[in-house]
């Protein structure tokens, strides 16, 4: 009987999403597992064929939860819309997240769509964060109970209206809790490891997989110090990052890091430890998950990439197009390409794609 509603629930393979599907069962919804087939790198698709595939983890994790399951094969839509932005913005000298992105306009861009397309009344993940619903109806994001799990950051560039549509069942839940509940009901995938990789990447490093997919955009070049002196060659602007240490392979009596890239002359500018700090950063295309703007001239919580410490900042502008923000601290690592979040306490307000830092 459906008591609560049709919940379709994306069904990943791993145990977060088997423990979602779960849990919505149990809290009496009506649960349809739903699978998106992306496209993978044949070169590691080809070493990971002993392995038992997602698809078919996902398959038998719904038929021991007793659910239907469809899986729906996005595999031109996901290389379009994640794949290729991914290549683009590493040969243009940013290092971006292609997550945040395959969040809102493939996971719930395409699969949420096919879930409301076939009766759905709400899509589910297993992500951990939580969400809450005002007497408006606004609904708000805010970090998982489990502070070392939370993912409130790599969902901050969903809109309000695919909010309006979601559950997040682990949010206040933790890791732990969410392993020992899948062992005692013996799904196939209580111990699966967490993945660590880019789901299209799997093992395969970047480097490897830029040179086979933007060869012409990978050149030697110099590198240069933050006064413009040539002190050694790199091996490709993508292969690098800003705030990076390791694999400059310059000579020196204290250690470089990478500081900055100039595209345009194929430079890579490094500097010593104190010339990596930035205190600004200016990002575009901002997105408010209640739709309304954070206030100017507050201070708000920022995190530049996903794990990172949050750091105070004073939100110093915005418009409908960008946001300023300026660090009380100065942050290393302030890197185009990646998203800055800002948090209100708890609350993840919304973001927006790092363009510049000063």
């Amino acid at each position: 009987m459906n008591r609560r509603g049709l919940v379709y629930v994306a069904m990943s393979g791993g145990v977060d999403s088997a423990v979602a599907a779960e849990t919505l069962l149990s809290q009496g919804y009506n649960v349809t597992g739903i699978h998106m087939e992306t496209w993978k790198d044949p070169k590691w698709h080809r070493g990971d064929q002993q392995q038992e595939s997602s698809i078919d983890l996902a398959r038998r994790t719904a038929e021991t939860l007793g659910i239907p399951f469809v899986s729906v094969d996005i595999k031109e839509q996901f290389f379009s819309s994640v794949v290729k932005p991914f290549i683009k913005q590493y040969t243009a000298g940013e290092t971006p997240n292609p997550c945040l992105f395959c969040n809102p306009q493939v996971k719930w861009g395409v699969l949420q769509s096919y879930a409301f397309e076939h009766g759905a009344d709400y899509f589910a993940t297993g992500h951990y964060a939580r969400l809450k619903r005002n007497n408006f109806g606004v609904v708000r994001l805010y970090r998982g109970i489990d502070k070392t799990k939370d993912q409130s950051y790599v969902l901050s560039l969903l809109n309000q209206q695919q909010f309006q549509g979601t559950l997040l069942p682990l949010g206040e839940m933790l890791k732990i809790e969410v392993r020992a509940k899948a062992r005692k009901l013996n799904l196939p995938t209580a111990d699966r490891h967490d993945s660590q990789d880019l789901c299209f990447l799997g093992s395969v490093d970047y480097r490897d997989f830029l040179q086979r997919y933007a060869r012409d955009s990978i050149e030697p070049g110099e590198i240069v110090n933050t006064e413009g002196k040539v002190i050694g060659e790199h091996q490709g602007l993508p292969f690098y990052t800003i705030g990076q240490r390791k694999g400059i392979r310059v000579a020196s009596t204290e250690p470089y890091f990478v500081t900055g890239k100039d595209v345009e002359m194929n430079r890579l500018v490094v500097g010593y430890a104190h010339q990596v700090g930035q205190r600004t950063l200016v990002a575009s295309s901002p997105n408010w998950i209640t739709g309304d703007p954070p206030s100017v001239n507050d201070i708000y919580d920022v995190m530049i990439r996903y794990r990172a410490k949050p750091a105070p900042a004073v939100l110093s502008d915005l418009t409908p197009g960008q946001f300023r923000l300026n660090f009380i601290k100065e942050q290393r690592g302030i890197t185009p390409g990646q998203v800055a979040v800002l948090y209100n306490g708890e609350e993840c307000l919304g973001g927006g794609t790092i363009r510049l830092s000063s």
